[in-house]
């Protein structure tokens, strides 16, 4: 039996979702695709593990439609925007008209100058960055609800694939410095409005180079690099310029090091794989208690929550078939743009 196969991706018609105990039914009017929706699309990857027939897509924008009884502080008609999959079951996917959200984890409301496009690129880039930085099972920063802003005030901290500009921001709010990243040339203006100090273009300076490259910026050592690169030869790169004791923080699978572990061997270097899916069980507790704090402003304004820097949109597609071409472009590569479906058109 094959370990893996090709998953396919039909538009059929489904039920409506119904709210259940502590959840809203949002009715979706934006959908942004992730890297992730690709290996589900190929190979059933993570959805396998739970219940098929599933609907796929993570990131969502949209409005209240129904609540459940006992719900508070949510109303019919609020713009919102959440990560909405935890379990990969068919109620909760985005690329759907309607789908479910747990209340407690449904990000601050919209504001009026964001459109819903905007909103859905924000949620699962969020929390990803943040699960790993901020959680223990990360690599255990202090987030700013409890006193984080700041706290790392002159450290250095590289980031690989800038127009990734979550972590930058995070980076920012935290205090690093400086704040390096590599991105291609296009895309330094955009990385420097989201805080990076240094822009590394990977087109002159290849991967093998990017030690030399680092060390002419700041010989200071590097506890903290954020990988938002699948690329083996640039996440060796990374490991290789990570200091004795550091932590390097990968979104997708590692390919060196050992995941989650210190060795002697490694200089005590640890590498963190982590995904931004806040309502998976461990880490159900760090995103309510994320959530909960951005409306009180522990988390700023300007950094991808309220007033943010938007990521630039492409629309793939004014219904949901446009899912199918958004992903053959995800899978052929996009760079420092967020692929949005509108589930209900225009």
């Amino acid at each position: 039996m094959p370990s893996a196969h090709k998953a396919l991706f039909v538009l059929e018609d489904r039920p409506t979702p119904v709210p259940g105990a502590g959840q809203l039914l949002v009715k979706i009017y934006a959908a942004a695709l992730n890297l992730v929706d690709t290996p589900i699309q190929q190979t059933g990857f993570v959805v396998h593990l739970y219940s098929f027939t599933a609907v796929p897509g993570s990131d969502g924008a949209g409005v209240v439609e129904a609540i459940d009884k006992d719900v508070e502080g949510w109303a019919k008609g609020d713009r919102v925007r959440a990560v909405m999959h935890g379990f990969w079951t068919a109620d909760r996917g985005t690329l759907q008209q309607y789908a479910i959200s747990d209340a407690i984890r449904t990000a601050s409301r919209i504001p009026d100058d964001m459109s819903f496009e905007q909103a859905s690129t924000i949620p699962l880039a969020l929390g990803t960055a943040s699960i790993g930085l901020y959680r223990a099972r990360g690599i255990g920063l202090t987030p700013p609800w409890q006193g984080g802003t700041g706290k790392y005030t002159c450290q250095p901290i590289l980031t690989l694939g800038g127009s990734s500009s979550v972590a930058i921001q995070l980076a920012k709010l935290f205090g690093f410095s400086p704040i390096i990243t590599t991105a291609s040339k296009s895309n330094e203006a955009y990385c420097r409005t989201a805080g990076a100090t240094d822009v590394i273009d990977y087109h002159d300076v290849p991967c093998a180079n990017l030690p030399a490259a680092v060390v002419k910026i700041t010989s200071a050592p590097f506890k903290v690099i954020f990988a938002a690169t699948a690329q083996e030869d640039c996440q060796r790169a990374g490991w290789s310029i990570l200091a004795p004791g550091g932590d390097m923080v990968v979104t997708l699978p590692p390919l060196v090091g050992k995941s989650g572990k210190r060795s002697e061997a490694d200089s005590r270097r640890r590498i963190v794989f982590m995904n931004g899916n806040i309502n998976m069980p461990p880490t159900q507790d760090f995103g309510t208690a994320m959530y909960k704090a951005l409306p009180k402003g522990a988390i700023k304004a300007d950094i991808h929550l309220k007033k943010s820097l938007p990521n630039d949109i492409k629309i793939c597609g004014y219904n949901l078939a446009g899912a199918f071409t958004g992903l053959e472009s995800l899978a052929g590569g996009v760079s420092a743009t967020k692929l949005v479906v509108l589930p209900h058109g225009t």
